[in-house]
């Protein structure tokens, strides 16, 4: 079931997420319908806090980026197969000299930026069958894990971005959380006034 997606300005994108534990209900149904929803709005990750839920979980398929000419056949092949429930997942490192890559986000259509992140990461967390892993990320799958893990922190790439920036973004901002733009997939806007 493909569910709406939170816009920007609603609070549930600002608090920082719980854990959840294994018996958490109907978790598998929860990460297919997530999966829908993420590939119905054509995007490489989502984060439980888009769908409204307040916990510490995100999707992840970054196989899109397995096209991208720009990449070498390596980091190519990785990504075609970078798909991952990450459950209460934890950035145990990060390392490298900063890099700036154009982000977007789901919840804030149509608004790109350059976000630097640290290229080097080190993770762990638990998959849908609450096993624990341990995972060393590079590139842009270690961008794609970074983005969704600031969602469960209550952080957006907007956050990240300078302070004029953000005044020259304040508008689009505001009309994306009253619902003035046109998205192709379903959304849930929280400062959009109600039809009489």
């Amino acid at each position: 079931m493909v569910l709406p997606i939170v816009a920007y300005g609603d609070p549930v994108l600002k608090i920082k997420a719980k854990e959840i534990a294994k018996e958490y209900p109907n978790l598998k149904a929860l990460i297919a319908n997530m999966e829908e929803t993420m590939h119905g709005a054509f995007g490489v990750g989502l984060a439980a806090p888009q769908i409204g839920l307040p916990i510490r979980m995100f999707l992840v398929d970054a196989s899109p980026f397995a096209d991208d000419d720009v990449l070498d056949d390596d980091e190519r092949a990785f990504l075609e197969n970078f798909k991952h429930t990450f459950i209460n997942p934890t950035i145990l490192e990060e390392s490298g000299d900063e890099w700036a890559f154009n982000e977007g986000c789901l919840s804030i259509p149509d608004v790109r930026e350059d976000v630097f992140r640290k290229p080097n990461i080190k993770v762990e967390y638990f998959d849908e069958d609450f096993k624990k892993h341990t995972m060393e990320l590079d590139g842009l799958a270690a961008r794609v894990f970074q983005h969704e893990y600031d969602h469960i922190e209550g952080v957006l790439f907007t956050d990240k971005l300078s302070s004029l920036k953000k005044r020259l973004i304040k508008g689009k901002l505001l009309n994306i959380s009253k619902g003035k733009i046109a998205v192709d997939y379903r959304m849930k806007f929280p400062n959009m006034k109600k039809k009489r």
